[in-house]
């Protein structure tokens, strides 16, 4: 079962995708995410061996300004979320600081903030999300930087849904530091802040699943920031951030495909063992046709997923397919969570199996990073040229 659906994988990407299972076999076992998901705890000692390794920063370079290889970054992301899930939650957000960070960085940024996240040493968390606002979070922006005297900022406001920021080293905020008439995208810029700068609070939220990566809100109270903090242009951050959604959605889906994927292994591996009525439950027509439903479900996301990685990876535009393969592989997650505690019933339910936190976890991927009904708002009119919904 360790195979579904990687029979695609060039030999690189075959060598990756080992690399990260033997990875997650010795240092995350289910045992070990079990402990993790029920003491609401970050596995430290994964995350190093991860960079240890070279999966947070895979081919990116500091000197670079371009981050990593799509099609690598989607291997290592299903291959976490197929077992140790938060994991995969946290490099999804690693991977946008990366890029970020690699397109926009001072060499001052790549060289302090940039370098120790590429081998595992650091962490950043991305605080875009406000109190008031999703997907509308331009319109509604109330966090503020303002510029004074001496060419400093100060940063006002709060950001909520913020994930990882705990035990992160730096945050790149957005905050608005104009208002333009023509748009509500402009006028907002991006900062790297450290977490531990006077004037910052951080609150852990208590959330339904990711156990073991944090959500919290944020609350910035007079920061004090100079120009060496800003990353990119003055009031340009939001379109330099636009940039980066396809990666993340296409990042998103791979999270989303590992869970099914990891799901659908579970239920399979206990349909062929657990016995009922004398014969494995798996052989019940009902159960049986409900993951097959997921298993071609998973397989239709991956082939969105990949081709939606090769046309990013060479250029092409490919918002229309990421945002596609994010859809379909989160509502295949979804769908095989389900399948998967209808057929394991109460064993489901329990802690004992991953089944009930992959259930959990799953519904994560139907409103990040960005709603299925948005993208499907998306889809509707850039693809079938649809009038605007919303």
């Amino acid at each position: 079962m360790t195979g579904i659906g990687t029979q695609a994988d060039t030999t690189a990407q075959a060598d990756l995708r080992e690399m990260v299972r033997d990875i997650v076999n010795r240092h995350a076992p289910p045992e070990r995410v079990r402990e993790c998901d029920i003491a609401n705890m970050f596995d430290l000692a994964l995350y190093r061996a991860l960079g240890e390794a070279g999966l947070i920063g895979l081919d990116a370079q500091v000197g670079s300004t371009h981050g990593a290889d799509p099609r690598n970054q989607i291997v290592v992301l299903e291959e976490l979320a197929a077992g140790p899930t938060s994991m995969a939650v946290c490099l999804v957000v690693q991977y946008m600081g990366v890029g970020l960070l690699s397109e926009y960085g001072t060499d001052n940024q790549r060289r302090d903030v940039l370098a120790p996240l590429l081998d595992g040493r650091e962490r950043v968390a991305f605080a875009l999300t406000e109190p008031d606002g999703g997907t509308d979070v331009a319109r509604v922006m109330r966090t503020r930087a303002r510029r004074v005297e001496g060419g400093r900022w100060i940063l006002d406001g709060a950001k909520t849904w913020i994930s990882g920021p705990k035990h992160a080293t730096n945050l790149i905020v957005l905050a608005r530091t104009s208002v333009s008439e023509t748009s509500t995208i402009d006028g907002i810029t991006m900062f790297v802040v450290p977490t531990d700068a006077p004037g910052i609070t951080i609150r852990e939220l208590d959330t339904f699943a990711i156990h073991s990566f944090d959500t919290c809100e944020i609350i910035f109270d007079g920061v004090e920031l100079d120009e060496s903090f800003v990353l990119g242009q003055v009031d340009r951050g939001f379109r330099q951030v636009l940039g980066t959604l396809n990666g993340e959605r296409l990042n998103a889906a791979a999270a989303a495909l590992g869970i099914a994927r990891g799901a659908l292994e579970a239920a399979v591996d206990y349909g062929r063992q657990r016995q009922v009525f004398g014969r494995p439950v798996g052989s019940f027509q009902t159960g049986q046709h409900r993951l097959v439903d997921g298993a071609i479900q998973i397989e239709a996301a991956r082939t969105l997923m990949l081709q939606a990685a090769d046309a990013t990876a060479s250029g092409a535009r490919a918002d229309i397919l990421s945002a596609m393969a994010k859809v379909a592989a989160s509502d295949a997650a979804v769908a095989v969570t389900d399948a998967g505690m209808r057929l394991m019933g109460g064993s489901g339910f329990s802690k004992e199996y991953p089944m009930e936190r992959l259930f959990r976890d799953a519904r994560l991927y139907t409103f990040a990073p960005l709603t299925n009904e948005m993208l499907r708002n998306h889809i509707g009119e850039k693809y079938l040229g649809l009038p605007r919904s919303f």
